[in-house]
């Protein structure tokens, strides 16, 4: 028998000219991290090795220490090449700079991760979603040219689209920051109570209101029990509630952040040491800041590092005109009551304005700019979703970018944007919205256009023009007609009539159509299209008393096969599906509070 001939191994030739990552299917540089590198420079390093094999199907070397040639060099490492992570960098900033023929990457413990997937980017990747990322094919791959700093202006950036919590790696590539991340992600800004802190967490009914009703609200003369807020004024609730924050602090030393803050109701207090606070500023937000300041005096010696945050939210949103929030404290204001077709700067639906105690209203884009002259510390707590009819086509795709330039412009340090918060995520297109959502965060001058193009054309694939369409036609309705669409609408707006509803079936057909041979994106469309199905068999209920068995169980089938659960905040699908059946526009009627049904099921 004659052996057989080995392959020829790959030709050693030089590369030619120019700074080569791999070339002739060698790898022609080594990463290089630190002998002590922090967790978040090994993850760093680990990540860049993985997406560069993907890109050029060779297995690039990782070393320590000092090597031969050119080298990718993280965190550390980079000190070799003559570049460090300065200060001014913070947790999130990077540096890419080329040196000769290498490459330094250095930040923050989030920065030097970020820094990495910046140049991968550049290379080409794109991370769609968790399970959509386009990784280019490039055997010869070359190093660009590189001198690029990048420091964000949000220090905290988050939102709630169900893939970022379940797949926090994902998170992490679209450079959120919030919540309790692992050192080898950077770690996370995090809290250790979040929002709507008074009850249970601070001063609960249950505890207190048999024996001490004084400190609860008094609302038209009378101390309440049910969905009551704290009696600010009164000094054995703020003792009880700076013994409460410490001891939280003190259990959760990791934590940056701790909310003291309003109950999800109004009911707040008009005693007259409440009110009289309220109304020398003008603003209910006059004893909530005075009492929150107290809070964050109290703590600063024991936790310096400790910012108290509280809500500028409904009664309290507009800004008090004399009293100012101490330096550790911060002020999340909120949009709840806001147009979210329009952009906060232009919308002129007066309807949506805010009272203060001397009967005036005020926009939201005027308490915007108001908290952002007297506030050095401003949040953000947005909505992007219709959270009574989660896949209702909810027309807010011009507002993004306009609306966090106006956060930017305006002091704000941090945005939560709060999406369709279901397990099993949604349909009204969110993986695009997720997308470009995280993109204004980290940029709000980022060339959105371009990164809507990109994940269209990738995830839609040949129906990619007439999802695009579809988005256009949704935004130009609300537009020309000036249609004010809120957080909770019903499905019986202006821009869901059955003419619309048909003009975006035809798009729907079309994007069908075009990807009949393609299974993933077929899936993708036919997910995106459970949207119009949704408000049309509600409309046909609920506007015109109609139902057809087989399409609402044809509805409901296929929604449960493609993952999905909840279509409404509160309740469960199959509550849902009760008041469809039962012409009730949401299941929530069916309790007496909202958040009664609690659990996710279907």
């Amino acid at each position: 028998m004659v052996p057989s001939t080995p392959p020829p191994s790959p030709t050693a030739s030089p590369c030619p000219p120019g700074r080569w990552i791999a070339w002739g299917q060698r790898p022609r540089m080594t990463i290089v991290t630190a002998a002590e590198a922090a967790p978040s420079e090994a993850y760093a390093a680990a990540e860049l090795r993985h997406y560069l094999n993907l890109i050029a199907s060779v297995s690039l070397p990782v070393a320590t220490g000092q090597v031969t040639g050119p080298v990718l060099a993280v965190g550390q490492a980079a000190a070799d090449l003559g570049v460090s992570a300065g200060a001014d960098l913070g947790a999130d900033g990077f540096t890419l700079r080329t040196v000769g023929d290498s490459l330094a990457i250095v930040g923050g413990p989030r920065g030097v991760i970020y820094g990495v997937y910046e140049l991968l980017e550049r290379l080409g990747c794109r991370f769609f979603t968790p399970l959509a990322e386009q990784i280019p094919s490039r055997p010869d791959l070359a190093l660009p040219d590189l001198d690029e700093t990048q420091i964000p202006v949000l220090e905290y950036r988050q939102h709630n689209y169900t893939d970022f919590a379940r797949y926090p790696r994902f998170a992490v590539k679209s450079r959120l920051n919030a919540g309790h991340l692992p050192p080898e992600y950077g770690g996370g800004m995090s809290y250790a109570w979040f929002v709507h802190t008074f009850e249970p967490n601070l001063i609960s009914p249950d505890e207190y209101y048999d024996s001490h009703p004084e400190y609860f609200s008094l609302v038209n003369g009378v101390r309440v029990r049910e969905r009551a807020q704290p009696c600010l004024s009164h000094p054995d609730v703020l003792r009880i509630t700076i013994a409460k924050v410490t001891a939280a602090l003190r259990a959760h030393p990791e934590c940056r952040l701790i909310s003291v803050s309003q109950n999800d109701w109004d009911n707040h207090c008009t005693c007259d040491g409440c009110s009289r606070l309220d109304t020398a500023e003008e603003s209910s937000a006059g004893s909530l800041i005075w009492f929150v300041n107290q809070v964050a005096e109290a703590i600063e010696a024991e936790f310096p590092q400790v910012i108290v945050d509280t809500l500028a939210y409904q009664y309290s949103r507009p800004a008090p005109r004399h009293i100012r929030p101490r330096h550790n404290v911060c002020v999340r204001l909120c949009s709840i009551e806001a147009c979210f077709a329009h952009p906060f700067a232009t919308c002129d639906d007066p309807s949506r304005w805010v009272k203060r105690p001397d009967g005036t209203a005020s926009s939201f884009i005027r308490d915007l700019r108001d908290w952002g002259q007297v506030c050095g510390r401003m949040y953000i707590w947005d909505y992007t979703t219709c959270f009574a009819h989660y896949p209702a086509p909810h027309p807010n795709w011009n507002v993004l970018q306009p609306n966090m330039q106006a956060f930017v412009r305006n002091n704000v340090k941090g945005v939560f944007e709060q999406a369709c918060g279901a397990y099993g995520g949604g349909v009204d297109l969110n993986e695009l919205r997720a997308y470009l959502i995280t993109r204004l965060l980290w940029d709000a001058n980022c060339d959105l256009e371009r990164h809507m193009s990109e994940f269209l054309s990738f995830y839609y694939g040949a129906a990619a023009p007439y999802i695009g369409q579809y988005i256009r036609t949704l935004t130009a309705k609300v537009e020309a007609d000036n249609i004010h669409i809120g957080f909770n609408d019903q499905c019986d707006r202006a821009h869901l009539t059955d003419d619309m509803l048909a003009q975006y079936d035809a798009l729907f057909d079309a994007a069908e159509g075009a990807v009949r041979g393609d299974p993933v994106r077929g899936m993708r469309v036919a997910r995106a299209r459970l949207a119009i199905r949704w408000v049309r068999l509600k409309n046909d209920a609920m506007l015109q008393g109609r139902h057809s068995a087989e399409e609402i169980t044809r509805f409901f089938t296929d929604w449960r096969a493609h993952g999905l659960t909840r279509i409404d905040e509160w309740v469960s699908a199959e509550t849902t599906h009760r008041a469809l059946i039962e012409n009730v526009w949401r299941g929530t009627e069916f309790y007496r509070n909202w958040w009664e049904e609690g659990g996710e099921r279907l």
